[in-house]
């Protein structure tokens, strides 16, 4: 006899029904909110990224410094803490986990959010207001505490890229121009611009729509690269040329590929090189916003051909898309690697095969 089936044989006729009929309810809510899981389960948990099929986020009842550990399906609502173990099956079952009550409480509230009105849930809470009302100042205990937790955080993010930007300045002017014959710009078949060098490593200077020095990346001889630790980089962006009205601004995501598009690509009077695939969509919306239909944006995709998704031209797509924007990929010839991905690799490839 199974611990479910006990416990009914417990319980008179009537309550063993009505807990029945709870469970049922519950089950309910369940399946519905299955169903608007895209929408309801950023709600539940706010501080997080959807990843595929997946919402991956903090866990708020303990002391998560960054999302990655705890993740749910948006599939079929199952939910996990890998770091802790904890896990349930449902959606019913992390709001539960996530406001510390049961699972018929939970229930009970996400109906009401769904527009749901279930008779042994609605029910069993009427005649208990006093525990309602315990549940809604948890409810409020933990909100007032997570926004307490964000502004704490947005307020140390603050002062980190204040401090990067600070140094940014002092480096920049404590910099000498960039040695023409740097190994990585002579590896790219590329000018120095108005790049910097420090110690053996190229500046590139990041602003922000104000003009604003906030971030370096730094190059290597090797070609790695880096940016200055807390300085922004999500809307910041390296710029070549002027922005004028009536002319096209190109966006792009490295830098050798907007000094390839500056030098010898027709039409690219300004390009702003937004340094990952990630922040295309931001420089193109913050420029958009500064300039309107004042200039022709055009987004630069790289094409990342062996790479999953390809996310070079799936992130260029979106930020066209978003932003109004043309969009534009490297033209590959007969015969080019299907590693080359970018137009510095095809501006490369073909200076070593003299097109």
């Amino acid at each position: 006899m199974s611990y479910f089936q006990q416990r009914r044989e417990a319980l008179p006729g009537s309550a063993c029904l009505k807990k029945t009929r709870i469970v049922e309810d519950i089950r309910a809510v369940a399946a519905v909110a299955l169903q608007h899981a895209a929408a309801l389960v950023p709600e539940l948990l706010p501080e997080g990224t959807r990843k595929g099929s997946e919402w991956v986020a903090r866990n708020p009842t303990r002391a998560d410094r960054q999302a990655g550990s705890f993740s749910v399906s948006l599939l079929d609502g199952r939910w996990h803490d890998f770091a802790c173990g904890d896990g349930g099956g449902d959606l019913v079952s992390l709001a539960a986990y996530l406001w510390d009550v049961n699972q018929a409480d939970a229930a009970c509230d996400l109906a009401r959010r769904l527009g749901l009105r279930l008779d042994a849930l609605e029910g069993r809470q009427s005649a208990g207001d006093s525990h309602d009302d315990g549940q809604r100042r948890r409810l409020a205990a933990a909100r007032l505490e997570a926004e307490q937790r964000t502004a704490r955080e947005a307020e140390q993010k603050r002062h980190k890229q204040q401090a990067a930007a600070d140094f940014a300045r002092r480096l920049w002017q404590a910099s000498a121009a960039a040695n023409p014959a740097h190994d990585y710009l002579a590896a790219k078949r590329l000018h120095a611009h108005a790049l910097r060098e420090h110690r053996g490593e190229l500046l590139v200077p990041l602003l922000n729509t104000a003009g604003e020095l906030v971030n370096l990346q730094r190059i290597g001889a090797d070609g790695g690269k880096r940016f200055l630790f807390g300085g922004q980089v999500l809307g910041a962006f390296h710029l070549l040329g002027q922005v004028e009205p009536g002319r096209r601004l190109f966006v792009c995501e490295g830098w050798a590929t907007g000094a390839t598009l500056f030098e010898y690509y027709e039409g690219a009077d300004a390009v702003a090189c937004a340094m990952n695939a990630g922040n295309l969509r931001p420089v193109a919306q913050a420029l958009r916003a500064k300039y309107g239909s004042l200039i022709e944006l055009v987004i630069a995709g790289d094409d990342d051909r062996l790479s999953d998704g390809n996310p070079g031209r799936t992130a260029a797509d979106a930020a066209a898309l978003a932003t109004g924007a043309m969009v534009v990929f490297p033209e590959w010839p007969a015969g080019a690697p299907l590693e080359l991905s970018d137009f510095n690799d095809l501006h490369c490839w073909d200076a070593a095969h003299d097109r």
